[in-house]
């Protein structure tokens, strides 16, 4: 009982602290540090980018010293003390580095902790890792809503202020987590993408990934600007994150009744439909309320999506493998597609508008639908051929 409270005060902190940065950073690099689009789509893309590059150096760093949990303690603290870098200067150099440094290592915190959890329900079974890391969703949600409010009052700076305190008070819970013998993250993917070549409704699963999951996740970045355009507070922005990360909250309790019910493929497919909705409802300027009104569409879309994904992987994949698949599937999404989405949404909202900047997410979004359409006949085909 003890162990499941650390674990969830834990992710509920790291996720607080990601909800207040991550939601606002855009709003301060445009008002504070007044940057252009371009420039804050650069800043934006770099944590996927760097995440890609460093996540199987944190994998070694974990298999050479066997302690993963000294190493996610490290890497919470060290990303909250980055984090204060960003009060240092507003120049663009200095802000992109700090960015690298802040992504460096919080792109550690994920992977290392979901490792340690998973291994310690699977050793124990008294809980679920959904009912824990449901958490972090609830403190993402309350971050954006209390961190947007004292910013309004405050001042900006309590952005990184409020970050590196929340990241500070799970460094202590990290170490509570406890660490099995064989919860250590492998990096040797080479062997295991030589397998999964071989699986085509995999490598067009990825794609999926890649057109759905990257306007998802650069909207983490644009939601603000965006909502911010069409006359929203600094207060109500924090509102609506709420809204949309608490309804998150529920599908993913209960996602696994869904797709048992419905099926892992029709409720892909419809979570992409609706995500997909979503942006072409933002590229239409609607009022706030629409927004608000619709803001459960994100709970529906990431809240099914995610769970639904990340079993579809591991069934169309070999075991042997599987490690290997569900890493290639994160970083097609969380890395290379949100990084691709940040980059050119950024460009295009100086180009033209924010506006123009969803129409993209929404087209995107639209490929992957039409690519999750292929998925069962060349499950099918495969299947023949095997």
């Amino acid at each position: 009982m003890k162990t499941t409270w650390a674990i969830s005060i834990f992710y509920f902190f790291v996720f607080f602290s990601f909800g207040g940065l991550f939601s606002l950073l855009t709003l301060y690099l445009k008002n504070e540090a007044l940057l252009t689009g371009g420039q804050i789509g650069t800043i934006m893309s770099v944590g996927p980018i760097i995440m890609i590059i460093s996540q199987p150096f944190w994998g070694i760093i974990c298999d050479y010293t066997r302690k993963p949990k000294l190493v996610l303690t490290i890497t919470v603290f060290l990303t909250g003390i980055c984090g204060l870098a960003y009060l240092i200067n507003t120049s663009y150099i200095w802000i992109f580095i700090v960015a690298i440094s802040v992504a460096f290592f919080q792109s550690a915190i994920v992977p290392i902790s979901d490792s340690l959890v998973t291994s310690f329900v699977h050793q124990h079974q008294s809980t679920s890792y959904g009912t824990l890391r449901l958490w972090g969703a609830v403190g993402f949600s309350v971050s954006v809503l209390v961190v947007g409010k004292i910013s309004e009052l405050f001042g900006s700076v309590y952005i990184f202020l409020i970050f590196a305190l929340a990241l500070t008070i799970a460094t202590y819970f990290a170490y509570q987590i406890p660490q099995q013998k064989e919860s250590y993250i492998g990096a040797k993917l080479s062997t295991g993408l030589k397998k999964l070549i071989t699986v085509p409704h995999y490598i067009l699963f990825l794609f999926v990934t890649f057109f759905v999951f990257g306007p998802i996740y650069a909207n983490n970045f644009y939601f603000s600007l965006f909502f911010e355009s069409l006359g929203a507070t600094m207060a109500g922005i924090g509102i609506a994150f709420l809204l949309m990360a608490g309804s998150e909250v529920p599908f993913m309790r209960y996602a696994d009744a869904f797709i048992h019910k419905a099926g892992i493929i029709k409720i892909i497919l419809l979570a992409a439909i609706v995500s997909g909705l979503r942006w072409y409802l933002y590229f239409i300027e609607p009022p706030q309320w629409v927004v608000f009104a619709t803001a459960v569409m994100q709970g529906f879309s990431i809240g099914l999506f995610i769970p639904a994904a990340l079993q579809y992987v591991k069934m169309i994949s070999p075991k042997s493998v599987q490690v290997t698949a569900v890493s290639f599937y994160s970083a097609a999404g969380n890395g290379l597609g949100c990084w691709f989405c940040s980059i050119l949404g950024g460009i295009i909202m100086d180009v033209y508008n924010i506006y123009i900047t969803y129409l993209f997410y929404g087209l995107l979004t639209t490929i992957g639908v039409i690519c999750v359409l292929f998925l069962p006949k060349l499950e099918m085909k495969h299947r023949n051929f095997a």
